[in-house]
């Protein structure tokens, strides 16, 4: 069975790259359709599509016979995976026509159907849709699954079709085009500033201007609000605002709020100041501080009032589009406008109780999901619901153009759909959640929880600032219009471990991590706003109450009844889902999936994540074997305080079924295989440079292929290796390979290594260095000479990099060896760039690849023993060695571009 590229050798650098900064992209991105949680970056899930199809050209030998020939075309596939990762060649149909290509090559021209059966946020689907593959989709989440359907299915059933809206139909006479689904996004906009005038006349009244001191009027962006709570004191009994800053701005030049008691001393009243206003908030874990007598009322006591009769919010401030007065004082007036509003109805499903990811709503009296809400703003979410259906006839009218009234009548249920979406985009802002954050709004989920907010922010749906509702349908227009709008997509609600959809597919998926949230309690906020406004044309999708929870794969212990039984649930429903997928999946083509994981859990004592060794039990259990782990990173950081806790956002795994013929082995001889296979598979990896950093977990792949070719492994007293023993045999099997490749090394450098280990660029004694110079067969002043080490005072270190010349010529160093060229060339790599290491390197010859496995060596000793500084240089220069060896090669930067159109 041919091996897939995946299984053997990715360039992850340039894929994690891409992925982290696309973090920092939003406008286009799908997660501003709409919000789900831990979405998997585009960048991440167009490489796995495409690598989990291409042939490894080692599967190919009658083209690529030497392992040149191989290796040169990896290259060009992974120079193809380079462009095909970045955010500006999303749609950049010469990028992607080059991987479609690659795609019918390998598939013979059948190319698979993709399923993702755990669909989330729809970006696996999303992107093989993009690579030209039909794509299937499915979860047991409602919202899943109507965001991915907004995604996949409704966009290539109306693309290049123009707008119907009136205004696009005078410019289609014209002779104006759309692509794609640049129609759909266009009728989006119309038909969403429809609602903006439609909602205007009927609570616009609700949203008052502010008066400036001047007598102008000004657009108010937020209300900005406190709850308050009756100070415990019998004494005092005040109303205490609970605010966590009383400044309303981030600038230098800082505006606040002065707080004062009210002249009956029964509350405080606030006035905006540009000084002198307190420098802490009056809430903390402690409780809240009553700004009148000083006593602190503790929070259970402020929990036990929000229980009994709810937490009342007090105005404090409005915020303006007025250059010269952004800030304005709260009014009576402002006050009783807010307080006027009456809606005509509010969600009134219950929130879950013991969930932590939500429970702090009903720990401070908020029981209902409309509990989340102020009137005005509820006022003006059941406003917007209710222009759903009214929106949805006018365009059905204006679509009677289209060729049948089935056609205009689901053109019309597509614009409903994402004008709900809007309403969902606006309901993340337009919560008691929301926080001001100094110039803008911030949303509700900022994190994966609802987290309690004391002080919160208002959104104007009428203005033009952040949480405005033409600003919600802007963001879904975008979003709509990245989309491919072309070919196959399919996405229904199914339970993963019941059934699969579609069988004779690639799967490739992004299963449950555990207990680690869980989406169908947080996804009932957006939930009980999207079920009344779309129910009529979802009413499978939208037929429950709330989002189905018994089947959710979550080891949730105050769902199902205790821990043991939570992860029972868990474990018996991954196995299905696996048993499923396997069944489901092509013969030929590997099972990816995603799972998120932090590197650092499985070190230290052989520690490791439960959801992590749950879910390879799980694939083991189900008849599938692991070929292959890559870590995807997608969060960098610049400081990079330590570099044993990189995040890796997801590990990627590859599974193939297990040989029908497979049998048990004994500890002893799955440790002799792994013996055997780790060290070539090892090699590799390195010789395809993976970093340095994720070198270990890059190691489990082929270490669990070993381990999971049998159908168990047996200890010495006959029962089943578990897989943590497993990984921890790998681990160690690892670290004696990477010592045995001192073998390569020169004397000198094996001496350095050793004494790096021990003491770090610290000194140490003379006399010890001497005892293991000699068993070195080097000796300390042979060190000296060869420019590894110094001594004085009967103390010895090794030469720090910034000691070492600038000018240091090989060619005329008598003593060459594999620690002081290594050394170099990070040097002149981190000082003067990579043409500086690749001239150095060319000088070097022979030197250079031991270079890099000490590299990688020096690497892991500085990982482990916490030397941060030391581990990203000697994981930078493996990170950067592609790039000086090409430059070596003078390889010219249009290659890339040519490998595109092979």
């Amino acid at each position: 069975m041919k091996k897939k590229l995946i299984e053997v050798a990715l360039p992850l650098e340039a894929i994690n790259r891409e992925s982290a900064r696309e973090k920092s992209i939003r406008h286009g991105h799908p997660s501003t359709l709409h919000l789900w949680w831990a979405r998997r970056p585009l960048a991440a899930c167009r490489a796995v599509l495409f690598a989990s199809i291409v042939d490894d050209p080692s599967s190919r030998p009658e083209e690529f016979p030497t392992e040149e020939d191989q290796e040169r075309e990896r290259q060009r596939l992974f120079r193809i995976i380079e462009e095909l990762v970045k955010w500006e060649n999303t749609n950049n149909e010469t990028v992607l026509e080059a991987a479609r290509r690659e795609i019918h090559r390998a598939t013979d021209g059948d190319p698979p159907p993709v399923l993702d059966p755990f669909c989330g946020g729809g970006s696996i689907a999303l992107e093989a849709q993009r690579l030209g593959l039909e794509a299937h989709a499915s979860d047991l989440n409602p919202v899943a699954v109507l965001i991915t359907k907004a995604l996949i299915e409704i966009p290539p059933k109306f693309a290049d079709q123009p707008p119907v809206n009136p205004e696009a139909q005078e410019k289609l006479a014209h002779g104006a085009t759309w692509k794609g689904a640049q129609g759909l996004a266009d009728d989006v906009r119309y038909y969403g500033k429809w609602m903006r005038d439609e909602a205007f006349e009927r609570i616009g009244h609700l949203y008052p201007k502010a008066t400036l001191e001047d007598g102008t009027e000004a657009t108010v962006i937020a209300w900005l609000w406190t709850r308050i709570a009756d100070c415990a004191n019998p004494a005092c009994r005040a109303k205490m605002p609970l605010l966590r800053t009383f400044s309303l701005t981030r600038q230098k030049d800082s505006v606040g709020l002065g707080p004062q008691p009210t002249p009956d001393g029964r509350g405080v009243e606030f006035e905006l100041k540009s000084d002198g206003f307190p420098t802490e908030g009056t809430i903390s874990r402690d409780g809240g501080v009553c700004l009148v007598c000083n006593h602190i009322t503790s929070l259970s006591e402020i929990r036990e009032q929000a229980v009994q009769a709810g937490l009342e919010s007090q105005l404090m401030a409005l915020v303006t589009d007025a250059k010269d007065a952004r800030f304005v004082d709260a009014t009576p007036e402002q006050y009783e406008v807010a307080r006027s509003a009456d809606p005509p109805w509010l969600p009134t499903e219950p929130v879950p109780e013991r969930n932590h990811d939500v429970d702090r709503l009903p720990m401070y009296g908020m029981r209902r999901w409309g509990d989340a809400f102020s009137d005005r703003q509820l006022s003006a979410l059941t406003t917007f619901v209710g222009l759903v259906p009214d929106v949805r006839k006018k365009v059905s009218d204006d679509a009677s153009s289209l060729d049948d009234g089935q056609s205009g009548a689901a053109y019309a249920d597509a614009i409903a759909t994402y004008l709900a979406f809007s309403i969902d985009r606006s309901c993340d802002y337009w919560s008691m959640f929301a926080t001001w954050a100094g110039s803008f709004i911030g949303h509700t989920f900022g994190r994966q929880t609802i987290r309690m907010v004391w002080d919160y922010a208002e959104a104007n749906p009428f203005s033009s600032a952040t949480g405005n509702w033409l600003g919600a349908c802007e963001w879904v227009a975008r979003a709509i219009e990245m989309t491919p709008a072309s070919g196959y997509g399919s996405a229904i609600q199914l339970d993963a471990a019941a059934a699969a959809p579609v069988s004779g597919a690639m799967i490739v998926t992004d299963p449950p991590y555990y207990d680690n949230i869980s989406y169908a309690d947080v996804a009932d906020f957006f939930y009980v706003w999207l079920r009344r406004s779309l129910r009529e044309i979802y009413p499978t999708e939208l037929a429950t109450l709330l989002t189905p929870k018994d089947q959710e794969l979550v080891a949730t212990p105050y769902r199902f009844g205790g821990r043991a039984s939570a992860r029972e649930h868990f474990e018996s429903g991954l196995l299905k889902s696996f048993s499923v997928m396997r069944n489901a999946s092509r013969e030929d083509l590997p099972v990816t999936l995603f799972y998120a994981y932090r590197q650092a859990e499985d070190r230290g004592g052989g520690r490791t994540s439960t959801g992590w060794e749950t879910m390879l039990e799980g694939l083991v259990e189900s008849g599938l074997r692991v070929t292959g782990t890559w870590p995807m990173r997608t969060e960098r950081s610049a400081g990079l305080k330590s570099i044993s806790n990189v995040l890796a956002s997801s590990i990627v795994l590859t599974c193939r079924n297990r040989d029908a013929s497979a049998s048990p082995t004994t500890r002893k001889d799955f440790l002799g295989a792994l013996k055997t296979e780790l060290p070539r598979a090892l090699r590799q990896l390195q010789h395809g440079n993976i970093a340095p950093v994720d070198l270990a977990q890059a190691a489990i792949g082929p270490g669990m292929a070993v381990y999971s070719s049998y159908t168990k492994v047996l200890e010495a007293d006959g029962e089943p290796m578990s897989v943590r023993t497993a990984l921890a045999l790998i681990n160690g099997v690892l670290d004696e390979i990477l010592a045995e490749q001192e073998g390569d090394f020169d004397p000198d450098t094996r001496f350095a290594v050793t004494w790096f280990e021990e003491v770090g660029m610290d000194e140490g004694d003379y006399g010890r260095a001497e005892v293991l110079a000699k068993a070195k067969n080097t000796s300390v002043t042979g060190l000296g000479a060869a420019g590894i080490l110094t001594w004085r005072a009967g103390k010895v270190r090794l030469l720090r990099r910034e000691e070492r010349g600038s000018e240091w010529d090989p060619a005329s160093d008598h003593r060459l060896t594999v620690w002081e060229t290594t050394q170099y060339l990070i040097k002149h790599l981190e000082e003067e760039g990579e043409d500086a290491a690749a001239d150095l390197l060319r000088r070097v010859g022979g030197l250079g690849e031991p270079s890099r496995e000490l590299a990688y060596r020096l690497y892991v000793t500085s990982e482990r023993k916490g030397w941060a500084s030391d581990a990203l240089a000697y994981n930078a220069l493996v990170v950067a060695w592609p790039e000086i060896a090409r430059r070596v090669a003078g390889m010219p930067e249009a290659e890339a571009q040519q490998a595109l159109e092979v």
